[in-house]
C-alpha cells in the first residue's frame, strides 16, 4: 500500500489524466513481452524531465520503488515492476526537439517510437541505424535502455554507437548531461555508453542525442539456400571473414523456414533446411562487386542456391514476422539471445541441436548471424511441468554452451529479470562488486528498477 503523502505527492506533481492507481487501470503496466505480470501500485506519465526529477525525489523520500518504462516491448523483463511501487511510464515525452542535418544529428526524447525517428531521418537523407524488429512500436528511451540492435548492426552497431550524448536523471534525482553535441569529445568519463544499456537501473534518459548516418544509395539483397545447418553456419564464417562486409547477415534454421512457409506457401524451396538472408548497401559499383564475393564464399558443398533477390521487401516482412508466429505454435517461448563469435558459430548450432534432442524440446533458431548474434527460442507448453523441467535444464546447458564457446548471455535484449540468476556465470566477483558500486553512487536508495540486472 502506498503512503498517503506519496500519492498527494504524486497529484501534486502530475496532471489529473497522467496518474494511474486504480489496479485495472494499472495492469495494462504490469507486464512486458515477457509475459510474466507483476502489477504496480501506481502509474505516473511524465511529460517533461522536471516532472522525472520530482517522481524520482518523490520515491526517494518515501522509499518507494520506481521503474521505467517505454511501450513495453522487451522480452527480458526489464520493465516489469516487480516490487510494486510506480511504474513510470516515458510515452508520453513525444517531442523530437531538433532535427540538425549539416551536423548529422537529431535531438529527441525518450518516448519518441523508433520508426518516428526513421521517417524523419528519411525526409534529410539520413537514418538512424538500431532498427529491432518492434521498431514500429518500440521507444527511443527503451532502445537506449538496452542497447538495442537489428539486423543492420553487423555492419553500423548497436544504439552505443548511434547516440552522442543524453539527459537524464540519477537515482538521487539529479538531473545530469553526459557526453556531447559533437561525434568527438573526450571530456571525464563516457558516462553516456555507461547509461546505454543500464536498463533503467542508473539514471531515467530524458532526452537523447542521436547520431544520424546517411541513406545508402541502393540497396540489394541475396539469398543463399542450404542442405543443413552445417554447411550455412560455414558460410557466416567465410562471409564475415571476406572484406566485403554485408550490412545484414541473418540466419533461419529449418524450424523457422516451415513457419515461413506455413504462411507464405511457395515462397521458399522445400528442401532448404537452412538459409542466409543477406543484404548489401552502398554505392551502385560497390553492390555489384559485393555481391559476387559474398556469392563467391557462399558456395560450399551443402549450397543449394544463391541468388539476388527482386521482392527483399516481402522476404524481409516475413523474417520479422517469425517472433509473433512462434506463439502460433508454443503457448509459451523461452526467447534467449545469445552471442559468440562468428567463427565459434558451427559449434554453436551444432550444440544447439544436440541439446534439444537430449532434452526432447522443441527449438527455433533465427538471428543476426553476421554478429553471431542467434536468437534462441525454446517452445514448451507451460501447463506441461514434466516439459517446463526438461526447457530450464536445457536452457542451462545453452548457457553453459555459449560461454564455453567465449560468447555472452546478452546481444540486445538486455538481462532483466529473465537472465539474472545465470549474469554470475559471465561476470566475475570483482566485476560484478564494481558494477553494485556504481549502481549505488547513481542511486544510493536502491529506487530505480531495483532487483534486476543481479543475481
Amino acid at each position: 500500500m502506498l503512503p498517503a503523502p506519496f500519492l498527494s505527492g504524486l497529484q501534486s506533481v502530475l496532471g489529473p489524466d497522467d496518474l494511474l492507481t486504480d489496479p485495472v487501470d494499472c495492469y495494462a503496466y504490469s507486464y512486458d513481452n515477457s509475459r510474466r505480470i507483476t502489477p504496480p501500485e501506481a502509474v505516473a506519465f511524465a511529460r517533461d524531465a522536471s516532472q522525472v526529477q520530482q517522481l524520482v525525489r518523490l520515491c526517494n523520500q518515501y522509499g518507494v520503488p520506481l521503474t521505467p518504462r517505454g511501450r513495453g516491448t522487451g522480452t527480458a523483463g526489464g520493465s516489469l515492476p516487480e516490487r510494486g511501487g510506480l511504474a513510470l511510464s516515458l510515452e508520453r515525452m513525444r517531442r523530437v526537439v531538433a532535427v540538425d542535418p549539416p551536423n548529422r544529428v537529431m535531438v529527441v526524447e525518450p518516448g519518441v517510437l523508433n520508426q518516428e525517428v526513421q521517417d524523419t531521418a528519411k525526409g534529410h537523407g539520413f537514418f538512424w541505424p538500431p532498427d529491432p524488429s518492434s521498431a514500429p512500436y518500440c521507444t527511443v528511451g527503451g532502445n537506449l535502455a538496452t542497447s538495442a540492435g537489428g539486423p543492420h548492426a553487423v555492419k553500423y552497431g548497436t544504439t552505443r554507437d548511434h547516440v552522442l550524448g543524453l539527459k537524464a536523471v540519477t537515482g538521487k534525482g539529479e538531473i545530469i548531461r553526459a557526453g556531447c553535441y559533437t561525434t568527438k569529445g573526450v571530456v571525464g568519463y563516457d558516462l553516456t555508453r555507461l547509461i546505454i544499456g543500464s536498463e533503467g537501473t542508473l539514471a531515467v534518459i530524458t532526452e537523447a542525442t542521436l547520431k544520424l548516418s546517411p541513406l545508402p544509395q541502393a540497396v540489394s539483397g541475396l539469398t543463399a539456400h542450404y542442405r543443413d545447418i552445417g554447411s550455412c553456419a560455414r558460410a557466416i564464417a567465410a562471409i564475415m571473414a571476406q572484406p566485403e562486409a554485408p550490412s545484414a547477415l541473418e540466419f533461419l534454421d529449418n524450424a523457422s523456414l516451415d513457419l515461413i512457409r506455413g504462411r507464405n506457401p511457395g515462397m521458399l524451396p522445400e528442401d532448404t533446411r537452412a538459409m542466409l538472408m543477406i543484404e548489401v548497401d552502398g554505392s551502385p559499383p560497390e553492390l555489384a562487386g559485393a555481391r559476387e564475393a559474398i556469392l563467391a564464399v557462399c558456395r560450399n558443398d551443402g549450397l543449394i542456391k544463391a541468388e539476388a533477390v527482386t521482392d527483399n521487401k516481402a522476404l524481409w516482412a516475413a523474417r520479422k514476422a517469425l517472433s509473433p508466429l512462434l506463439r502460433d505454435i508454443a503457448p509459451k517461448k523461452i526467447n534467449e539471445d545469445i552471442v559468440v563469435p562468428v567463427s565459434r558459430l558451427p559449434e554453436l548450432l551444432e550444440g544447439l541441436g544436440a541439446l534439444s534432442r537430449k532434452h526432447r524440446v522443441a527449438n527455433a533458431n533465427f538471428g543476426h548471424a553476421g554478429n553471431g548474434n542467434i536468437h534462441v527460442n525454446l517452445l514448451v507448453d507451460p501447463d506441461d511441468p514434466a516439459q517446463l523441467e526438461r526447457a530450464e535444464a536445457c536452457l542451462d546447458e545453452v548457457f553453459s554452451l555459449v560461454l564455453a564457446l567465449q560468447g555472452t548471455l546478452s546481444g540486445e535484449h538486455g538481462i532483466g529479470s529473465e537472465k539474472r540468476a545465470f549474469v554470475a556465470r559471465e561476470l566475475d566477483q570483482p566485476t560484478m562488486d564494481l558494477m553494485k558500486d556504481i549502481k549505488r553512487v547513481f542511486d544510493p536508495n536502491n529506487i530505480l528498477n531495483p532487483g534486476k540486472l543481479f543475481p
